[in-house]
């Protein structure tokens, strides 16, 4: 008797992480799908941040309007792109390539891709929340640590191509 209780306690259990199984699946396919829709061409059109604080973003030396109008690309389905900075003004021209990848359904991580070195030989990058997504926007919140605190930098790109 105490067999079959064991052996019906296993089976349920067994069928209760199967559908666990099921769910998650189904869950990460959502996730996917929701992220793939982030795959064209982007444009930053704004960048909200407290202008009292002087921002850099992604170590390009470049302050932060200068990544207002850069156009990124964005190839989900094997992680890669790269973002252009316009240049002028004292703003560089520059067109860097990154590899990005999305964990827990809206964390956006990069990384540069530097010249003569393979991706995963850079261990250093940059993590984002992605907030507001739509089939035509989104935005990035980044939290950059200073003097004890964060300032919250949102990046709010619109979709110019490629969908």
């Amino acid at each position: 008797m105490k067999k079959l209780l064991l052996a019906g306690m296993l089976g349920t259990s067994l069928f209760a992480v199967s559908c666990s199984s099921v769910n998650n699946a189904a869950t990460s396919q959502n996730q996917r799908a929701e992220f793939l829709k982030l795959k064209g061409d982007w444009q930053i059109v704004s960048i909200d941040y407290d202008k009292g604080y002087k921002i850099k973003p992604f170590d390009e030396g470049a302050d932060a309007q200068c990544f207002v109008g850069s156009h990124w690309r964005l190839i989900p389905n094997n992680w890669t792109g790269a973002y252009t900075l316009n240049g002028g003004g004292s703003c560089p021209g520059i067109t860097q390539p990154i590899k990005f990848e999305i964990k827990n359904g809206d964390t956006f991580m990069f990384k540069k891709v530097l010249a003569g070195t393979k991706a995963k030989q850079n261990i250093a990058g940059y993590t984002l929340t992605v907030i507001n997504q739509s089939t035509d926007q989104f935005s990035l919140q980044q939290d950059v640590p200073f003097e004890g605190g964060n300032v919250k930098v949102v990046y709010n790109f619109e979709r110019t191509g490629m969908k």
